[in-house]
């Protein structure tokens, strides 16, 4: 088996296009530029160079694109990447990068986005709140009406207690 995922993380370039092929499916593409900065060790000059993705979102998560993202609008892509070759106006060999998207999930705030998400993502077509704590799960002692165990109070043991439910 083989796996090919892309995940990148950058800003909106334009607002989305949405289009509809003749059967109905929708597709929304957008550009997402991606900035690398460092600092070159020999001359200590500070370097930038900005890498340019093609964004497709189809069905569901494209109609959500679409309503919420806008330009400057930072967003985290996860998808598989296509590079396609070309000629550009010059006549020289060129390529570009294609990034079919799988998921995608909306990291800025309201800043450049035309209706604010309010902290939602996309991904596959189901929208959900991102960020959001996993529901508490009440242990087998606790549904019996019994008093669940004590937990040690070591000074730092209470202060993770807290986060004892997070799934990673």
């Amino acid at each position: 088996m083989t796996w090919h995922q892309t995940i990148i993380v950058g800003n909106l370039g334009q607002d989305p296009d949405m289009r509809y092929l003749q059967d109905g499916t929708s597709v929304c593409t957008f550009s997402v530029a991606v900035n690398e900065r460092w600092t070159d060790r020999r001359s200590g000059e500070r370097r930038e160079r900005t890498t340019w993705y093609r964004v497709n979102a189809w069905r569901e998560l494209g109609e959500t694109c679409n309503q919420y993202l806008a330009r400057g609008r930072q967003v985290m892509v996860i998808g598989q990447v296509s590079v396609n070759a070309f000629t550009n106006r010059d006549g020289e060999a060129a390529a570009s990068l294609e990034l079919r998207a799988r998921e995608v999930r909306f990291l800025s705030g309201d800043r450049g986005s035309r209706d604010s998400t309010d902290g939602y993502e996309q991904s596959g077509g189901r929208t959900r709140e991102s960020f959001a704590p996993p529901a508490r799960r009440s242990s087998a002692a606790e549904t019996r009406g019994e008093a669940p165990p004590s937990r040690s109070t070591d000074g730092e043991g209470d202060r993770f207690d807290e986060i004892d439910d997070i799934p990673f």
